[in-house]
Formats: C-alpha cells, structure tokens, sequence
C-alpha cells in the first residue's frame, strides 16, 4: 500500500523529493529508534517531520531527545527491554491506533580486538545492534500486518558487508542487521509491509566520540602496540570527508516515503570503497586492512602474555 492511502483522504502527501500533509489525523505515524541529539536518529527526526510525519523520537531514559513542535512526541524506550518495548508500542498504538514507519536506528559501536574484548561489551553490542532490532520488529509487525501497510527500516552499515579491524562485534551485529532484514523483506511481503534495509558509509555523528569514551583507560596486553591505530579506528568514520548527517537523514527519508520504496539505501561517504572491496577477492581485503591499520608488521608476545603451562 503507498503512503497515500497510509495518510487517509485528510492528507496532502506528496512523495518524491518532498512531502507536506496537513494537520491532524492523516499524517503518517513515524517511530524511531536511538534519537538522542547529535545522532542521526535525531536528524532523522527532523527529516521525517519536514516530510509532514508525525514523529515519535525514542531513546534510553536519559537520552531521550528535546525536540520542539507539535510534529513531535518523544518516549523513554530501551530496546535491550522487552518490557520497554512493548510499553513504548503500545502507548503508540493507544495514542495513534498505527506505526507507519518504523526506523530502527538504535545502535552503538564496539571498538577494540576481538581477543582481548570483555564478552559483556560484546554481548551488549548484539543486543543493542541486532537483537534489539528483533524485538521493535515483533512488536510492530503484527500490527503493520493487520493493517496490510506500514514500512520497516532496519540501520545496518557498510561495514556488516565487509568487516574492519578493531570492531568486529560492530561489523558482526550490522551482518546480522543485514541477513535479518534480507529475510524478513520477503517474509513480510505478503502483508504489504516493505522492508528498507538502510547502509551508511562514513555519516557525522555521535559514534566517534562515543567510540573513543569507552576506550579511556583501556589497556590491552596482546595489542599494546597497536593502541594508537585502535583509537583512529573509533574515529575513523567521522573523518573531514564523513556525510553530514542531516543530509543522510533527509536521502533516506525521501526515499523511504516514496510510492515504491528501494529494497536497499546504500549512502554516504567510502560506501564505493566498501563496495570495491566486497567485490575483491579477500586476499585483497585483507591486504588493504593489514596495511590500514597497521597490522603489517610481526611483534613479539609481551611478557606474561600467553597460554597457562
């Protein structure tokens, strides 16, 4: 169903490069996921707004985002709760009876190598990333279904094509993000329910400066050596060349409210080098990463590092 039809006979939604709708009951309900300010779930905000949704910005208690105007509600919601979630949905649902868009943009990065990552970062990165995709979805679907409409964007990134260095369980939850949303595009079609899968390359936002806060203090044993390259790996998708994420928000909301929505948004910086490389033999990925971050040169194992005789 397009989003015409979504927005009832009230509404003067435009898709396309632009969109206006009324006040009232016609505009399309749009909830996100991960909106605190200076992430690009709160531009997505404003994008969605500017297209004339009705915004429900979501975010963990203490993040929940200020936005100002009638166009916008905001909610406490943590997707790593099954009781959150079902909570935030439902007083959605009791509010505006229909999600028309779900944005699940909820994310946080996990830098550092894989031996030496406390298995709790890694499991919290899953949770976040992956499985808390999972739970907005068996929230939200049901409903979209009953309705036969409603549009599903799951976040993933370059990076769940081709893995980095010094963020594997990253890479690993945004695979996952990726092969998840692959299925259930096909799984919710018959329901009349899109599925969006949405890949940023490098996009401006919170992620470097978070990515480098939790690797204060961090000391590694194996890896000591290679400390400076693992903080430019937190930094590196925030670089001089990384999109403005105000202009990703807006490609991928036009997009995603148009008559025929894509299957898949690939957008941003390096997302043709990344492209480029998952199309090389991995010999050659492997070599361009050794060489980026500094893992092509042997060093000896610090002392007291190693299996227990």
């Amino acid at each position: 169903m397009q989003l015409q039809s979504m927005a009832n006979d009230t509404s003067k939604v435009v898709v396309g490069d632009g969109a206006s709708a009324e006040d009232g009951e016609g505009k399309p309900v749009v909830l996100i996921t991960g909106c605190a300010k200076g992430g690009i779930g709160y531009e997505y905000c404003q994008a969605f707004s500017a297209l004339g949704c009705r915004v429900v910005a979501t975010d963990i208690p203490d993040r929940v985002p200020d936005l100002e105007g009638d166009a916008f509600e905001t909610l406490p919601l943590d997707v790593t709760s099954e009781e959150s979630v079902a909570d935030a949905v439902a007083r959605v649902m009791a509010e505006h009876g229909r999600i028309d868009v779900l944005v699940n943009n909820a994310g946080m990065g996990c830098t550092g190598p894989l031996a030496e990552l406390r298995a709790e970062a890694v499991r919290r990165a899953m949770d976040v990333n992956f499985l808390g995709q999972v739970r907005m979805v068996r929230a939200v679907a049901p409903h979209m279904a009953a309705r036969r409409s409603g549009r599903v964007v799951n976040v993933g990134s370059v990076v769940g094509n081709v893995a980095t260095p010094w963020a594997a369980p990253y890479c690993a939850s945004k695979a996952a993000v990726h092969a998840a949303t692959d299925a259930l595009r096909v799984e919710l079609r018959p329901f009349g329910v899109h599925v969006v899968k949405v890949v940023p390359g490098a996009v401006r936002s919170g992620l470097g400066r978070a990515n480098t806060a939790h690797l204060a203090g961090q000391e590694w044993r194996l890896y000591r050596d290679f400390t400076a390259a693992i903080e430019e790996r937190a930094r590196a998708s925030q670089s001089g060349r990384a999109t403005d994420a105000s202009a990703f928000a807006r490609h991928v909301a036009r997009r995603v409210l148009s008559a025929r929505p894509p299957r898949e948004i690939v957008y941003g910086n390096m997302t043709l080098l990344f492209a480029a490389l998952a199309a090389s033999p991995i010999w050659v990925r492997d070599a361009f990463f050794t060489k980026r971050f500094g893992l092509d040169k042997k060093i000896d194992t610090p002392a007291g590092v190693g299996p227990k005789k």
